[in-house]
């Protein structure tokens, strides 16, 4: 599941230096602001993320302008990244509901027309 909509990238257009914490939130659906204060809160802490943010933001490429067409799309594909099974569920629910719409039309409309009932009779 390595696609462009599933790789994580810096995001430049929300960015305060690099742009990583702004990815990681776009990845994730978390808020930037709370990513950004336990980044800040982690580097005085320890020290260490300010490395791994400096190596993360030479690393990671830069997020394509149009990668998503709408935000309704870019949810769905942060929905995808956070659990894949719900999303495969969700999406075989939606086809059901579909299949089953669809029967009730045909239905409906198979049980109106009495002619187009005989020749699906015919054909069985």
């Amino acid at each position: 599941m390595n696609t462009p909509r599933t790789t994580l990238y810096r995001d430049t257009r929300h960015a305060k230096f690099l742009g990583v914490i702004s990815g990681i939130a776009e990845y994730t659906g978390l808020n930037r602001f709370w990513l950004r204060i336990g980044a800040v809160a982690l580097t005085i802490a320890f020290g260490w993320p300010l490395i791994a943010y400096l190596i993360a933001g030479f690393a990671l490429q830069k997020k394509p302008p149009h990668l998503y067409r709408d935000h309704q799309e870019e949810r769905y594909w942060q929905r995808v990244r956070q659990s894949p099974s719900r999303s495969a569920r969700e999406i075989r629910a939606r086809f059901r509901d579909i299949d089953r719409r669809l029967a009730d039309v045909e239905t409906y409309y198979v049980s109106n027309n009495p002619r187009l009932t005989a020749q699906i009779e015919e054909l069985r």
